[in-house]
């Protein structure tokens, strides 16, 4: 049987302000540790009026007060902005004042647009500021120990060191991410909830599964459950992804139109296009998700999803968990 996780963006609703969003969300990881359900993880997003957490974790220390044994964590940190040895400082404070219930999750991507990737990295020297591997792999030395043979940071340590050091895990949708989590001796989510090509999806199961001597990979996923498919159908489908196709060959993905828009003219492109698509959302009821998740873990040997609910109203998010935690214990039982 499957483990059963949480991501949850804290969408602000309409008309409301972050401090609705962030309860909506400290009471979904409340109902969630009751449930059962093994992690309850936060993201980054910057400058977005839709969504309020821009600094998970801060968003993660609270809600560690607020529960007692669910693990919770950053879904995620986005490593390009910050200095590796401040984001193993944060995380060995937060793995000390809760030890054994903190994950630390890093992504890839910006999370926001230009302007706010330019703001979070004004104090970088670009002539100095690591590529992502090199930053990632100082990130694991810094969690690993003092830095032993490095000369300019011989004996450099994160403090302080936890009794129970954060549980880690690289965010991303293709074989290369998973490769480099393996390497790293870090776990792998596979972001399909955004990236739902089969064939990717395989390739960096496959990849992380044989590099890493046989572990399991995590597979993240949007779904919403309802007793009436039609009624999740339809809560459902007025959602879409925005790609923009960047001419210097990078993609990113938007909530609107206007803010894969905004993002081109911010990156100073022109010669840029956009794709609208449907994100890859399961719905129905509780029952159709499971057989869907039955299938990837029969066929791709997943033993942990992520579940992220779309972003539909806290109250339909909470039916939501409720019933697919319901029907995974009836069903056990």
């Amino acid at each position: 049987m499957y483990s059963l996780s949480l991501l949850d963006k804290s969408p602000i609703p309409e008309g409301q302000n972050a401090s609705s969003a962030f309860r909506d969300t400290v009471n979904l990881a409340k109902r969630a540790e009751e449930l059962g359900y093994r992690r309850f993880w936060v993201a980054e997003h910057h400058n977005s009026p839709e969504l309020g957490g821009s600094a998970p974790e801060a968003l993660v220390a609270w809600i560690l007060a607020k529960t007692s044994h669910i693990r919770v964590g950053s879904g995620g940190v986005m490593l390009q902005h910050y200095s590796p040895y401040k984001v193993a400082e944060v995380f060995n404070v937060l793995a000390s004042l809760a030890p054994g219930r903190v994950d630390l999750g890093i992504g890839k991507t910006p999370g926001g647009l230009p302007l706010a990737t330019s703001a979070l990295q004004q104090a970088y020297d670009p002539t100095r500021k690591p590529d992502f591997e090199t930053a990632f792999a100082q990130l694991e030395g810094f969690l690993s120990g003092p830095a032993p043979d490095e000369e300019q940071r011989a004996g450099l340590a994160a403090t302080p060191k936890p009794p129970v050091a954060a549980e880690k895990f690289l965010l991303g949708a293709s074989p290369e991410s998973a490769r480099l989590a393996a390497v790293n001796g870090w776990n792998f989510v596979f972001a399909g909830h955004l990236n739902g090509d089969p064939e990717v999806l395989r390739n960096s199961l496959e990849t992380f599964r044989t590099v890493s001597g046989g572990k399991s990979a995590i597979l993240a996923l949007s779904a919403l459950a309802a007793n009436d498919p039609a009624q999740a159908a339809a809560q459902v489908a007025h959602q879409r992804i925005f790609r923009v196709f960047l001419s210097n060959g990078k993609a990113f993905n938007l909530g609107r139109r206007e803010q894969a828009e905004e993002f081109a003219r911010q990156s100073g492109d022109t010669d840029y296009r956009i794709e609208e698509r449907k994100p890859n959302v399961l719905h129905g009821t509780a029952a159709d998700i499971h057989a869907r998740l039955h299938s990837f873990a029969s066929e791709y040997g997943i033993e942990e999803f992520i579940i992220e609910p779309p972003h539909v109203g806290a109250d339909q998010r909470l039916a939501s968990i409720e019933l697919l935690a319901t029907h995974r214990l009836s069903a056990a039982a």
